[in-house]
């Protein structure tokens, strides 16, 4: 007997058996036929991308530049970037180094990665880094270099530098 000749019967006893029969091989068919990474084990482009970029970004130096709505002065900046996790969703933590100025604090600081095609975006928005205060940025990383802009409280600025591969936190 085939399944629709099975599901006839049944209904015909009991029509809202046959319903729920009905629907239970339906929604069995439908997610048999979904191609998913978490079934297969293959990963998509863009769990590929953000691994390369993890990867990319652990162990890092950005060494740059910035500049300050303040002075308008061009300043050395550099970030030590320990480790780079994914949370969920398009959240992830930098265990970063920062130095600038007088400042050198090392804390993890949340943000949120934007993808814009290929391209990874740090956004963060009105977040406390302990020690500093309270920060708004917007940084694109291509290749080996990063550029962006920035905001502390009322003063800001745009930053622009390299990604180079480091072995450790940097000294000054």
């Amino acid at each position: 007997m085939t399944n629709v000749r099975r599901i006839l019967y049944v209904r015909a006893l009991h029509p809202y058996l046959g319903k729920g029969i009905l629907l239970l091989l339906c929604t069995h068919t439908i997610l048999s036929c979904t191609d998913s990474s978490e079934n297969t084990g293959i990963l998509t482009n863009q769990e590929i991308r953000e691994e390369q970029f993890r990867k990319s970004m652990s162990g890092v130096l950005l060494e740059g530049f910035f500049t300050s709505s303040a002075d308008g002065q061009l300043s050395k900046e550099r970030y030590y970037i320990a480790k780079v996790s994914k949370l969920v969703s398009d959240y992830w933590i930098f265990q970063a180094r920062i130095q600038y100025g007088k400042h050198d604090v090392t804390v993890p600081v949340p943000v949120r990665i934007k993808w814009v095609g290929d391209t990874p975006v740090l956004t963060l928005t009105d977040a406390t880094i302990p020690g500093l205060g309270i920060f708004s940025a917007r940084v694109l990383f291509y290749d080996d270099h990063y550029v962006g802009v920035w905001r502390h409280e009322k003063i800001s600025g745009q930053h622009f530098g390299r990604i180079i591969p480091d072995e450790g936190p940097v000294t000054q």
